[in-house]
């Protein structure tokens, strides 16, 4: 048995060392613009959740989710996270594919997290994934009206995804603009 619990605790050691020797001399590949390996996609995520989980706390979202609300929600929305998250004329952007984990396009995927992880997320934001911190640049209402807006994003009154398409409309930036300068990006020859 002593031989046994040898064995493993060697097999476990070898294998931290080669996880720590693959991430420390740089044999993986650090491009936002490639296929996740299956590896890493199994290990990233729920390591993510697990991490927000625990530190999210108990937060109550204050505000309910009245049309004032999300309509002044999708206009931070459309201000700060639609080049990443998409919005309701543009449900996945572009951008999108230039990050690395890719940004979720939440109007393709309704977000299922707690409010309190999701606000965690907003005002934290992730580290190495492209999502800054937000709260030294929207206010702590404004945290809190996003997170409303993602919590009922699947089902927003009529006045509210009218406002909000009138907002999207107004934005910017066109798609073909921005698929100009994708198309533009991914002609640049790599180093």
């Amino acid at each position: 048995m002593l031989k046994f619990l040898g064995g493993l605790a060697a097999a476990l050691l070898l294998i931290l060392i080669v996880g720590f020797a693959y991430v420390r001399l740089g044999l993986f590949d650090p491009r936002a613009d490639i296929a996740v390996g299956s590896i890493e996609s199994r290990i990233a995520m729920p390591s993510l959740d697990a991490a927000v989980d625990r530190r999210a706390g108990n937060a109550k979202n204050p505000l309910q989710p009245t049309e004032a609300t999300l309509v002044a929600a999708s206009k931070v929305y459309q201000a700060n996270c639609a080049s990443c998250h998409g919005d309701i004329r543009r449900t996945h952007a572009p951008l999108a594919e230039s990050l690395y984990p890719r940004a979720p396009q939440f109007l393709e995927d309704t977000p299922d997290m707690p409010e309190n992880q999701n606000y965690y997320i907003i005002e934290h934001g992730v580290r190495l994934t492209g999502m800054p911190a937000w709260k030294n640049v929207l206010s702590e209402e404004q945290v809190w009206q996003l997170t409303t807006l993602l919590s009922h994003i699947d089902k927003l009154p009529p006045q509210v995804s009218d406002a909000w398409k009138a907002a999207a409309g107004a934005a910017p930036v066109a798609d073909a603009e921005m698929k100009g300068t994708m198309q533009a990006r991914q002609e640049m020859p790599m180093r």
